[in-house]
């Protein structure tokens, strides 16, 4: 029994990578045909598409940019890639349910399994792909993959059902992304002019093209992230010492990105309008939950701001150059500036009615 549910975890570990990385290997060496290369290796295209594949789970880089050697980081990695290994997982883990006839005692035990072999794997592409200039980080793999593939995992093979706090806690946070989806939106077709310009300076011609569509694509949660930073009044950077706010505004270079086409030319004040939204997210979780206990509302208000800590550790980072070091919102600015503003809705939403009630009630006596 422990043989086939052995088998049955890693056949379906090894179909789930293959749904990522065959397509990615497809894509390599289709650019690598097209572009060239300086050395000719076939290899080359091989080791790309594991790197992407990494890159998709965002999986941090450690780099030496020649010619001077020079040591780099990547981590500004794209949100919208998890998708892929998500959907992966899923599929392959369905399948393991299925032929484990539904057996619960042993889905349990198939699923560590899962996430044990899936992790192991990862390690192996890590130590395959690795050259004196581009490694992926192995400690953050670990640190990365076995919490999410476990939990991607728990999605399969029964219901699963969020608490109260969980529930209200994302719900908030999933409405002020969607806001800020609309706002980048906005400025996405405001700004089509700037981003066609970048596009022609590319000139990536027509596979090209596809591909840069498909980078600015899977960019685009990181995007909106950042945009929620903005509309917060803290901000996010684009390098080192480079901030863009409603109140300030200070850029020296940019990622030759097209999405980035987007990025406020100038402050804008009046933005700060928006903080009224995370004011209103806290009254409406305190509205939401105050029929309820109010351990539940201070827990909903905890998985708020934690979420938007992990949503910020994972839309910024280094983007490979010293210069561009800092990209993205700021790890302790952004989740602090929320937490006050929220919790600026929620002290409003509980105690403006407690101070008025008597108010009320010594004009009924008199």
């Amino acid at each position: 029994m422990f043989q086939r549910v052995l088998w049955v975890s890693l056949s379906q570990v090894l179909r789930s990578i293959a749904l990522v990385l065959l397509p990615v290997a497809f894509l390599s060496l289709i650019a690598w045909a097209t572009a060239g290369s300086i050395t000719g290796n076939t290899s080359d295209p091989i080791r790309a598409a594991m790197w992407v594949w990494l890159g998709l789970h965002n999986i941090p880089f450690s780099l030496i940019i020649p010619p001077a050697g020079a040591e780099g980081f990547l981590s500004y990695l794209p949100l919208g890639g998890l998708l892929f290994p998500f959907l992966a997982i899923r599929s392959s883990f369905s399948k393991v349910v299925d032929r484990l006839d539904r057996d619960t005692n042993l889905i349990n035990i198939a699923r560590l399994h899962f996430t044990i072999i899936y992790s192991l794997i990862a390690q192996l592409l890590i130590f395959a792909s690795k050259t004196e200039a581009i490694r992926a980080v192995w400690y953050s793999a670990i640190a990365i993959l076995i919490p999410a593939v476990y939990l991607t995992t728990l999605t399969v093979g029964k219901k699963v059902t969020l608490t109260q706090p969980v529930s209200f806690g994302t719900r908030i946070i999933a409405l002020l992304l969607g806001i800020s989806a609309l706002f980048l939106s906005l400025s996405l077709f405001i700004h089509l002019s700037t981003i066609k310009d970048l596009i022609t300076v590319l000139r990536p011609g027509i596979f090209g093209g596809i591909l840069l569509l498909l980078i600015n694509i899977v960019y685009l949660p990181n995007a909106a992230v950042a945009t929620m930073a903005y509309l917060s009044g803290t901000g996010f950077g684009v390098g080192s010492n480079t901030l863009i706010s409603p109140l300030e505004h200070q850029v020296t270079q940019i990622p030759a990105l097209p999405i980035l086409g987007a990025l406020p030319t100038s402050v804008n004040s009046m933005f700060l309008f928006s903080i009224f939204f995370f004011v209103m997210a806290g009254a409406l979780l305190a509205s939401w939950t105050i029929a309820l206990k109010t351990k539940i509302l201070w827990q909903s208000y905890f998985v708020s701001i934690a979420s938007v800590f992990v949503l910020t550790y994972f839309a910024s980072g280094s983007l490979i150059t010293k210069e561009l070091s800092s990209v993205g919102p700021s790890l302790w600015k952004f989740p602090l500036s929320v937490a006050i503003e929220m919790g600026i809705g929620i002290f409003l939403t509980i105690f403006l009615p407690r101070v008025s009630l008597p108010t009320r009630k010594s004009k009924i006596n008199e």
